[in-house]
């Protein structure tokens, strides 16, 4: 009897900087994936980029790599406020979505993404990584068994100095500081450590201690959520942090407690006053002690996280981490800043028409 092997997933990379470098690494050691365009506006990058991986058409229009009938799937890591037309673009086209963290600026994009995709017939997948990193999948597994009981209280943080693309400092651009850029992760992290029950309130307290001069959003944060069934959760997201990125986080139950350092234990103790990058990226950021780690990218998810959407994609599958999922997780951001305007506890569902969530801790900000 003959076995039919499925057709590789075909897939077009929008964007060319930092975290699609890495979504190109992740996706090499995907046997079921080929990598077959990528697109990026700036002159240059993505002819750079395609010579650099390998990869054989490059376009600076991604709606010219949309229209490839050999691209099955597009993995987009562009700037937020681009989120939402890509999206768009590529459910018309009949093309299934990766979109990197966070779905979009505003809820009423998210419906519209999500509505597209769906009248599309085409899957629209939510890049949080932390679902799919090893060390945190056996923190969950441990979880999930009764190893720890009845879940109490679930931390997680994320600490560095800084984004790596300089449209994060632009609140216009990216819709909020640190609570943006990295209590995205923290929060779907929540969410699926705890089998996605709903969150009942959430209380937050935003600053701008370090980074005042490079952008007007938050760059310290910590944001307390409160699940239906009790459960509690503490974020603490910092892009104030020196020497390198510290990730980490605990589960607290009845019957145990477990601790999960996504970096330390698997790291190199190391000094630079040079500076070094991610494996994929070579330009020198992180100064001072670290701690460099083997097989970073496979560490934090990536790996799995492709493969994975790249099998949804080949054999029809529900994805862990949908457009649904990155939705729940930006109507909590958009609470937690308006948590942090008033300083009280705000309580889920939260409606709002607000473009940005960084507008309502700030206040509208003045279109160019």
């Amino acid at each position: 009897m003959s076995v039919t092997t499925p057709k590789r997933v075909g897939v077009g990379l929008i964007g060319s900087q930092f975290i699609t470098s890495i979504h190109a690494e992740a996706l090499r050691a995907c046997n079921q994936a080929e990598i077959r365009a990528v697109a990026s506006p700036t002159p240059g990058n993505a002819l750079a980029f395609a010579q650099r991986h390998g990869i054989p058409r490059h376009f600076t229009d991604y709606r010219e790599l949309l229209i490839l009938p050999d691209v099955d799937m597009v993995v987009v890591g562009v700037p937020n406020d681009l989120h939402c037309r890509i999206a768009l673009d590529a459910a018309a086209a009949g093309k299934h979505v990766v979109m990197e963290k966070p779905l979009c600026l505003n809820l009423a994009e998210a419906d519209r993404m999500i509505e597209a995709c769906r009248q599309a017939n085409v899957k629209l997948m939510y890049a949080e990584e932390l679902c799919f990193a090893p060390k945190y999948l056996r923190l969950k597994a441990l979880l999930d068994e009764g190893a720890l009981g009845r879940p109490t209280l679930v931390k997680q943080s994320e600490k560095h100095d800084g984004p790596h693309a300089a449209h994060f400092w632009d609140v216009a651009r990216s819709g909020g500081g640190v609570t943006m850029d990295m209590g995205c992760h923290a929060i779907e992290f929540f969410r699926w450590m705890l089998g996605r029950p709903a969150v009942k309130s959430v209380y937050a307290h935003m600053s701008t201690l370090v980074h005042g001069a490079k952008t007007r959003g938050d760059d310290n944060a910590i944001l307390l959520l409160e699940f239906a069934d009790g459960t509690m959760a503490l974020a603490e997201e910092s892009w104030t942090k020196l020497g390198g990125m510290d990730d980490r986080a605990e589960v607290h139950g009845s019957k145990g407690v477990a601790y999960a350092d996504l970096l330390h234990g698997n790291a190199i103790e190391a000094f630079s006053s040079a500076g070094y990058g991610y494996a994929v990226e070579k330009a020198s950021s992180t100064v001072g002690w670290s701690f460099p780690i083997y097989e970073e990218v496979w560490n934090y998810g990536f790996h799995a996280e492709m493969a994975h959407f790249v099998d949804c994609v080949q054999n029809d599958r529900k994805p862990l981490v949908s457009g649904e999922d990155g939705r729940a997780v930006l109507e909590v951001i958009f609470a937690a800043y308006e948590s942090a305007r008033t300083g009280r506890r705000v309580l889920l569902p939260f409606e709002t028409s607000a473009h940005r969530p960084i507008d309502l801790w700030l206040g509208p900000l003045e279109e160019p």
